[in-house]
């Protein structure tokens, strides 16, 4: 006999005793089994209960349904018309809950199914082909979706389950954090005829005479405030500009002089502009890039490519 183990709840049963409720789980574990054995002791052990236990069960459901339905004397125990069925009705539904657990369980703990991602960013997107890359040699019978989230909704994404995995910049709370996947330095994005823009590198105190363009309040704010401090080194508040919603938005109000902004060291790279300067600022922290995912929604898949992910960043 499969063993069930989710509760029912306790809703009302039109016609029932007991005010009305459902057979709880241990009332149906017990009904199921003793059917099965129809010997209280073997019931007994096979749920690990005492055989009065078994007994005030039974006699609970029936004094609930208002009826018997098992037959007893001193040596044989019977289910009664009603009991049996009972019992035929409700075996097809335990079984198929098993059937679901199992499911649930074995993709949980195996590498099946199809994986959400998503990344921010053009560094992010790098890694994050780099890892669907590794990933499809080693489960090729998974099926990968790529998404390209914004500033303005990349958790949001992950919080409601629409992405599975996101390579994000780092800090990231409430969430599940992965190894650091890349660490690389900040620049500041000026206007390409700023007056910073001649300098060989700036520091964070230039962050409190230039307005610094900011990022949505849907980001962590932990997040904003490790790229963006309320204040300078020295103390001094840093002056705030416009928020955009997406990075291209980002550096259009950098170009439009409407203020300036801390990258990390791809943005040189990934998106060069005629209208923008990209200043190295020493004394900032690294810009680290990590895979971040949903405790809730960690399964064999979800693992298998984080793996994936930290091993193609190595490489």
């Amino acid at each position: 006999m499969t063993t069930f183990k989710i509760g029912y709840g306790y809703g009302r049963c039109a016609g029932c005793n007991d005010g009305g409720r459902m057979l709880e789980r241990s009332e149906t574990e017990v009904l199921i089994t003793l059917a099965k054995e129809l010997h209280f002791g073997r019931t007994a052990d096979h749920l690990r209960l005492t055989t009065g236990q078994v007994s005030r069960i039974v006699q609970r459901m029936e004094r609930r349904i208002g009826t018997a339905l098992f037959t007893r004397t001193s040596r044989i125990v019977a289910l009664t018309p009603i009991g049996a069925t009972l019992v035929e009705e409700l075996a097809p539904h335990i079984e198929g809950i098993d059937a679901a657990v199992r499911r649930a369980v074995e993709a949980g703990r195996g590498v099946t199914g199809t994986l959400r991602t998503a990344f921010l960013g053009a560094a992010a997107g790098q890694l994050l082909l780099k890892a669907v890359a590794l990933f499809g040699v080693r489960h090729s019978d998974c099926e990968v979706h790529i998404h390209e989230a914004q500033v303005h909704d990349a958790y949001d994404r992950l919080l409601t389950g629409a992405v599975d995995v996101l390579i994000a910049v780092l800090p990231a709370h409430g969430v599940q954090v992965g190894p650091v996947l890349l660490s690389e330095s900040q620049l500041l994005a000026v206007p390409r005829r700023h007056s910073l823009a001649t300098r060989s590198e700036v520091t964070r105190e230039v962050l409190a005479d230039h307005p610094v363009v900011q990022m949505p309040d849907t980001m962590p704010k932990a997040t904003r405030h490790y790229r963006i401090p309320p204040m300078t080194p020295s103390g001094r508040p840093v002056s705030q500009g416009p928020a955009a919603n997406t990075f291209p938005e980002i550096l259009a109000l950098v170009a439009a002089g409407k203020g300036v902004f801390p990258v990390g060291a791809h943005a040189a790279r990934f998106y060069p502009r005629p209208d923008i300067a990209y200043i190295p600022m020493p004394d900032a922290p690294p810009v680290q890039w990590a895979p971040v995912w949903l405790k809730a929604n960690e399964t064999g898949i979800v693992r298998a490519f984080i793996g994936c992910a930290t091993e193609a960043a190595e490489e």
